[in-house]
């Protein structure tokens, strides 16, 4: 349980009006710099406060869980990913960790569509030969790509964002099929028409555009190996809005210098912001600053929750949004 006036910590700035309504709940500290804390930094703020509001930038490994102070009670993730924090430490510690879930899924899908259309139809290309001049005009054979209408989608991760992605795709008249942990409700099946692969292996040797869209756990680290990724046709398209370690970068690289894959949208790195330098070479890839969430309505949603996870545990509850080992209870 917290205390009626939790002395709460914001590692970045966050929308206006979530901050101005934190403020009149709760005694608040914000990081205005706006910049990534370092470890010393974050040791100090989770060694200091009752709770810690952290977002993607932040690395919460077990020493900094360790140094937080007998205060702390809560760390209220602003987003849905936590694999920047070690959860099993926190929980060992008796620290609630809670996330957003389920408020980016329609922004998140929006660009993964966004994506699926641009990549094959070449549209980075096609607008940057308009910028830098180097457009003489229409011809047959000019920017040629490839048709959307009719190709097999194959959704790795059904969950959320996987399903609003799968409704999205099925307007423009692509055939749904998916990869899940789990395979999901009839009903589900029925209204996108979507077709339940068991094995990754071979969904991925058959679709023409790939879109990833599955949380990074330990368990999906790399889901797409360098086997798996060299099962990919040659003519395929890849999208990832999830996060840049589910897929292996390196290999995918490789695979889309040797055209081995037709093309890649990227909205997530492995290294990120990190980019390597081969990809920035590369004509056949459409390149993203992870800003797939990146709408006012959905940072101001995700504020609101976490305000929500806080009141919720200063009246004595449990939290509604509470992670244990990556997952939402």
């Amino acid at each position: 349980m917290l205390k009626k006036n939790p002395h709460v910590y914001v590692t970045r700035l966050l929308p206006e009006i979530i901050l101005n309504r934190m403020s009149e709940l709760f005694n608040l500290e914000v990081n205005n710099s706006d910049k990534q804390l370092n470890g010393d930094d974050l040791k100090k703020v989770f060694n200091e406060f009752d709770v810690v509001v952290p977002t993607v930038t932040d690395k919460i490994n077990t020493e900094i869980i360790k140094s937080s102070g007998q205060n702390l009670k809560l760390i209220a993730n602003f987003g849905n990913g936590v694999d920047h924090i070690d959860i099993d430490s926190a929980n060992k510690k008796g620290i609630f960790v809670t996330n957003t879930p389920g408020v980016l899924s329609e922004d998140t899908a929006d660009i993964a569509m966004a994506l699926i259309l641009a990549v094959p139809r070449r549209l980075f290309e096609g607008e940057k030969k308009i910028r830098e001049k180097n457009w003489s005009g229409w011809s047959p054979n000019f920017m040629l790509g490839r048709r959307i209408y009719g190709k097999k989608l194959g959704i790795v991760g059904m969950g959320r964002i996987g399903s609003a992605v799968a409704r999205r795709a099925k307007s423009f008249g692509l055939n749904i099929n998916y990869h899940n942990r789990n395979r999901v409700a009839e009903s589900i099946e029925k209204e996108l028409n979507a077709t339940y692969w068991a094995s990754l292996d071979q969904m991925l040797s058959s679709m023409d555009i790939i879109s990833l869209n599955c949380p990074h756990t330990p368990a999906t680290y790399h889901l797409l190996s360098p086997r798996r990724l060299k099962l990919i046709k040659r003519d395929a398209y890849i999208v990832n809005t999830s996060r840049g370690e589910v897929l292996h970068q390196d290999t995918l690289i490789e695979l889309l210098q040797e055209k081995k894959i037709m093309g890649a949208g990227l909205d997530v790195f492995e290294k990120e912001p990190l980019i390597d330098e081969r990809l920035l070479n590369l004509k056949n890839v459409f390149l993203l600053p992870h800003m797939s969430s990146a709408t006012l309505e959905g940072r101001v949603e995700m504020g609101e929750r976490v305000i929500i996870n806080i009141r919720t545990m200063v009246d004595g509850h449990r939290p509604p949004d509470r992670v244990i080992s990556g997952t939402t209870i």
